[in-house]
């Protein structure tokens, strides 16, 4: 039978214990060159370049229904699958695939905690084989409830009820990095750089539960609120968005296209 009780934080050693089971499907989101080189046993490698869009000057956009169901078909997903994803460098690829797959209607999905570093540390097994896949038929069924576009972030600015965290770097987030027509963030973000949810000494997994609450408490993100998490294209802000959907935030939204969207706008408000 499908193993449907993974945690949505998964530990290498639990999903070891997991290799091979039924239901349970491996997808590693590492460079196409790491996967060849050697990946977990069973995982099917897909480029991140397929889960995103771009529009320049925009970049990081939510690829359209029919893009996404033929990408996830040819993984095999299907209604029962429960996806486990990792990747080379901390979670920032795998999270943002976790987050399409929701946004189209699959919520059974698990990050690998620590990703590719984390499993290697372990000495657990490794492979060059690649994974024979059998196609599926995935449906799409788009949903808001993760998803915020420019629209509504313009909506929510300023409410008390709203907070906006911006994962880029202090650099970006002042300014001083521009990477788009206007530099600066959104009025009223808070800077919470992506990199700072991970703990370096146990092999880029999340920090415990209390670091992690503290850190976001700390900046006035708190669970009452609806949280917007943005960064130049939501790649980084991933991870922060799947990190308080982890601690347990009811109400957390991705914004796709980000920075690159915001910044690129002409008649956006600005903050440096």
């Amino acid at each position: 039978m499908p193993d449907t009780r993974l945690p949505l934080l998964l530990e290498a050693s639990d999903l070891r214990q997991r290799l091979g089971r039924e239901g349970v499907l491996i997808v590693d989101l590492s460079q196409a060159q790491v996967h060849q080189q050697y990946h977990i046993p069973g995982a099917v490698h897909l480029d991140y370049g397929r889960i995103i869009s771009h529009q320049p000057p925009t970049v990081g956009l939510l690829p359209d229904a029919a893009h996404l169901a033929a990408t996830f078909s040819s993984l095999g997903i299907r209604p029962d699958s429960h996806v486990v994803a990792y990747d080379e460098e901390g979670g920032g690829k795998a999270a943002r695939f976790l987050w399409t797959l929701e946004v189209c209607g699959h919520a059974q999905g698990s990050l690998l905690n620590g990703g590719l570093h984390a499993w290697l540390s372990e000495d657990h097994p490794i492979t060059n084989l690649p994974r024979e896949v059998s196609g599926s038929d995935f449906k799409v069924e788009l949903n808001g409830h993760a998803l915020a576009d420019q629209a509504y972030v313009l909506s929510h600015l300023g409410r008390a009820d709203v907070a906006i965290v911006d994962a880029r770097s202090p650099a970006e987030y002042r300014g001083e990095d521009v990477r788009t027509r206007r530099g600066g963030h959104i009025p009223g973000a808070v800077n919470i750089e992506w990199t700072r949810v991970h703990d370096h000494r146990r092999h880029l997994r999340l920090k415990s539960e209390d670091d992690l609450h503290h850190i976001f408490q700390a900046a006035g993100i708190t669970p009452e609120k609806q949280i917007i998490t943005y960064c130049q294209s939501h790649h980084r802000s991933a991870l922060i968005y799947f990190t308080l959907k982890y601690l347990g935030y009811p109400r957390v939204k991705g914004y796709p296209g980000s920075w690159s969207d915001w910044g690129n706008s002409a008649d956006t408000p600005i903050e440096t």
